[in-house]
């Protein structure tokens, strides 16, 4: 009876562990999400800003988008230099690429939370994920 009920715990401490796991790798954002191609289009005619949020050393791997803007999601002061880009104004339409989604997706989220009101993730990103091949093979134009 006790190593029933040892056992049945045990496996209700595994089931629980691995839905809080599942929870935790849950990308946070599930606002607007354009393609590399829309995000290109939308950039250069000026309806976005769009933020290439990577480290300078993955800029100078690939280069950056055309029309997009570089500031390093690491940054102490991001936030502050994205208020700069935008003008001040919060609402702008801001998207945001990164290598593959992750970083661009949870940043878009810490924007929200900061008080952005038009946030966009690019989830492709430069090098593809699982939301399609990426900014690089749809063959987009590249600033290095």
């Amino acid at each position: 009876m006790n190593r029933r009920v040892l056992i049945v715990g045990a496996i209700g401490a595994i089931a629980v562990g691995s839905i809080a796991w599942s929870e935790a790798t849950k990308l946070p954002f599930k606002g607007d999400a354009i393609s590399p191609s829309q995000a290109h289009e939308y950039a250069t005619s000026g309806q976005i800003v769009l933020i290439d949020i990577r480290r300078p050393d993955e800029w100078n791997k690939t280069g950056s988008g055309q029309g997009a803007s570089r500031l390093d999601m690491r940054r102490q002061d991001f936030i502050t230099e994205l208020d700069k880009i935008v003008g001040g104004d919060r609402s702008k339409p801001v998207a945001l690429i990164c290598a593959r989604g992750v970083r661009s997706n949870r940043m878009s989220q810490h924007l929200i939370n900061a008080g952005y009101t038009n946030i966009i993730d690019v989830p492709e990103g430069m090098l593809g994920s699982q939301a399609g091949p990426g900014w690089l093979k749809r063959g987009l134009p590249v600033v290095h």
